[in-house]
């Protein structure tokens, strides 16, 4: 019988299920990471210890969501970047379009770091911005808030 520190984490496994299936119903995969050291991002675009990434096939080359790490390469205005983040630094993964996902507790020595209170992170990842006709783009998704103004998920079932 397994102990559960010895058990391997289940992360990373709900990570790849709510990528596929944002990808399978045409949405948006976003990530919510909360940014340390260990976290190779464009740190221009990290807002109070965080970064939303969109982590789409379309924004996304070479991506490969590991049991450590997610890795892949992507442009941040232009200017193409190597992305490599521990997968205990994700905080939560929801569909760009509707807000579904999940959130993911963060162990004590990061709860720690994470602000007592945010705004809502605008993601700043994708390959391609498409501008719409009412003056909005893929990058600016709808993040449903709570009245502090922490985002909030919707549970998938």
């Amino acid at each position: 019988m397994l102990n559960a520190p010895d058990a391997s984490s289940t992360r990373p496994y709900l990570l790849r299920a709510l990528h596929e299936w944002c990808t399978d119903s045409g949405f948006t995969p976003y990530v919510v990471v909360l940014v340390d050291e260990t976290v190779q991002v464009p740190m221009e675009y990290v807002k109070k210890g965080e970064i939303v990434l969109n982590v789409g096939y379309d924004a996304t080359a070479g991506m490969t969501l590991g049991n450590e790490f997610i890795e892949f390469k992507a442009r941040f205005g232009g200017v193409p970047r190597e992305i490599i983040i521990p997968i205990n630094r994700v905080m939560a993964i929801y569909a760009r379009e509707n807000g579904q996902g999940m959130s993911f507790p963060m162990g004590v020595a990061s709860a720690a770091s994470v602000p007592k209170k945010t705004t809502p992170v605008r993601p700043v990842l994708s390959a391609v911005e498409t501008p719409h006709a009412d003056g909005t783009s893929d990058n600016e998704p709808p993040t449903p808030t709570t009245p502090s103004g922490r985002p909030t998920l919707t549970r998938v079932k």
